[in-house]
């Protein structure tokens, strides 16, 4: 580090030479795909709020206060507008908020958040970091993408959509002269339609906090499930139910996809996905597999979406949606496999316990009644042939 004079002056970073500056030169990016609620972020304060309320922070101000800042790669930055006072940080964001939470007690308590102690020792190591100077967003773009797309620290698929989406809305105001997005995930090394899957997802997202029907702030989930979202929204179900073209994510997205007429329809499915604070609802979805499969078997019968409208209860919504034959079905499938077990765990009965016995007598007389109703049926259907 030795070799690297320190900057105190943001017109001495020159573009494309690694430098050490001074923490004080620098902004957190409020555009950064990693914020999830980004609708109200106006300030560097709103950006480490954002980043710590997502878990992104504590493991890393745990390490910097005990290790100091190690400083093995460089902040990529930029000057995003001429008149920016400070550089903008587009690669390295979650080490500048924990630097600044660190080096701030005022920061971390108006924030709430719990940030060690530094030793006198290590104090010095926040004092500077090293950077390294783009022109633009652009120019950055591929370094970001390498590492954290397919690369070796890589993002959630949220932050995965946003930066896709943020970049081919860039592309766009090109013309003709820009990239499609099926370039960029070509360039992102995506192959199996992905990405646009996810951006895809971004601007149904978008199209909802812009009516104001969903707000991601607003979910009850701790974590925010985007692929959740992008899954459901790549099957015909919820397709059908929102008024989507069958395979609309094949082709290039475009904003607002979402009738006018279907938004209490999309507010509906955002809400039984993420469920809603202001509510007081928790989402039907516990895990993605299975119940973003059920949640579409649900959407595709009026009378389970009914029940799941009254109740709130994708388990009693699925019923409703299940023909009975396939009810009945499932049932003996599911008793037989209990029974199997059971005759396997036969060993264990020592004859003492009068209680198991009963249940047993009660399982023979459902099972003969089972018997007798189906053979009187399947005599019935050979008379009528």
């Amino acid at each position: 580090m030795a070799a690297f004079k320190t900057i105190t002056e943001m017109k001495d970073v020159l573009l494309g030479e690694p430098v050490r500056v001074e923490v004080r030169l620098l902004q957190l990016d409020s555009h950064n795909p990693r914020l999830v609620s980004a609708t109200n972020i106006d300030s560097d304060d709103d950006v480490i709020r954002e980043l710590h309320d997502e878990g992104e922070l504590s493991e890393l101000l745990q390490s910097i206060s005990s290790n100091g800042y190690l400083d093995f790669e460089p902040l990529v930055v930029t000057l995003v507008k001429p008149s920016d006072k400070r550089l903008t940080v587009l690669e390295g964001n979650r080490r500048l908020a924990a630097i600044r939470v660190l080096t701030d007690k005022k920061l971390a308590a108006r924030l709430s958040i719990a940030a060690p102690d530094i030793p006198p020792s290590l104090a010095p190591t926040l004092d500077a970091v090293r950077v390294i100077r783009v022109a633009s967003r652009a120019d950055a773009r591929p370094f970001i993408a390498f590492k954290h797309i397919n690369g070796p620290h890589r993002w959630e698929s949220f932050a995965k959509a946003k930066f896709a989406a943020d970049w081919y809305a860039a592309e766009k105001k090109k013309g003709e002269q820009g990239l499609s997005l099926t370039q960029i995930a070509e360039r992102i090394g995506d192959n199996h339609d992905t990405i646009k899957r996810m951006v895809a997802a971004i601007y149904v997202l978008d199209q909802a906090e812009e009516k104001r029907i969903f707000l991601i702030g607003n979910r009850t989930t701790k974590k925010f499930p985007f692929s959740h979202l992008y899954t459901a929204l790549s099957r015909s179900e919820y397709m059908t139910y929102l008024g989507l073209d069958e395979g609309w994510t094949r082709f290039d997205p475009k904003p607002n996809p979402i009738s006018k007429a279907n938004l209490p329809k999309l507010r509906e499915v955002l809400s039984w996905i993420f469920g809603s604070k202001n509510d007081d609802e928790l989402p039907v979805i516990r895990s993605q597999n299975p119940d973003i499969k059920n949640l579409g078997i649900v959407l595709s019968h009026t009378a389970a979406v009914r029940v799941l409208r009254e109740q709130r209860s994708l388990e009693k919504a699925l019923a409703q949606a299940t023909p009975p034959e396939e009810k009945l079905s499932s049932a003996l499938v599911r008793s037989l496999g209990y029974l199997q077990e059971a005759v396997n765990n036969l060993r264990a009965f020592d004859g003492n316990d009068r209680s198991l016995f009963d249940i047993v007598e009660d399982i023979s007389e459902l099972v003969d009644t089972l018997h007798s109703r189906m053979t009187e049926k399947m005599e019935k259907a050979k008379e009528s042939k």
